[in-house]
């Protein structure tokens, strides 16, 4: 059989349309329905891992995304636990709205204040981004213990995030992690389970910004 018969010739400002057609041909068939709120943010997270068990399994606390956008209008700023992440989230769409996106996970103190309390730098981090003078949106798609130390912070009455993208991948401590920010008060789309990833958290930043572009 030749595959070269299946190739679809696409220019490259193509691909990305006929992916999203794809995504909601196949969706249709299987008679699942996405809320309207909440429709761009799952399909651009399908098609950054296509894997359609995110329609089951991606948690928005009420009004999430209304939310996370009126926090962008107003120049909330991004904070990821990866280099990874910040490298994915659209910095240009998030500037025009004078937000920036920031990762304190290379920073020497971070490294140094991880080292003397035996924890992790993610964790660290989480403390750092309380430096910023401004409403923060945590990205969080690779470590647990960020979201377990946002938890902490929040308990204590340190200090309370706007918002938690809360998508991190792996098999220690993730699911309880997770399931600590589901059960706060705070605004949160946070994937239940294992699955997630850098690049999980990165695509609902940029589905939100691009909700923004369209409005």
């Amino acid at each position: 059989m030749n595959v070269l018969h299946n190739i679809e010739r696409l220019l490259p400002e193509e691909i990305e349309k006929r992916s999203f057609e794809i995504i909601s041909k196949e969706l249709e068939e299987h008679g699942i329905e996405i809320p309207k709120e909440q429709e761009m943010v799952t399909k651009r997270v399908i098609h950054t891992s296509a894997d359609f068990d995110y329609t089951k399994t991606l948690v928005f606390s009420k009004n999430a995304v209304q939310i996370a956008k009126g926090l962008i209008i107003n120049g909330a700023d991004i904070v990821t636990d990866t280099n990874m992440a910040l490298a994915g989230v659209n910095k240009k769409a998030l500037a025009r709205f004078g937000g920036e996106a920031h990762c304190f996970m290379a920073d020497a103190e971070v490294a140094r204040i991880a080292k003397k309390r035996g924890t992790t730098r993610a964790a660290v981090s989480m403390e750092m981004a309380f430096m910023l003078d401004k409403p923060v949106i945590f990205a969080i798609g690779n470590a647990p213990t960020a979201l377990i130390q946002l938890y902490e912070m929040m308990r204590e009455g340190t200090w309370k995030p706007a918002f938690i993208i809360g998508v991190p991948v792996g098999f220690v401590n993730v699911e309880a992690a997770k399931e600590l920010i589901i059960g706060t008060d705070v605004p949160h789309i946070v994937n239940r389970g294992r699955k997630g990833g850098s690049n999980v958290a990165a695509a609902i930043c940029n589905a939100l910004l691009y909700e923004l572009g369209r409005d």
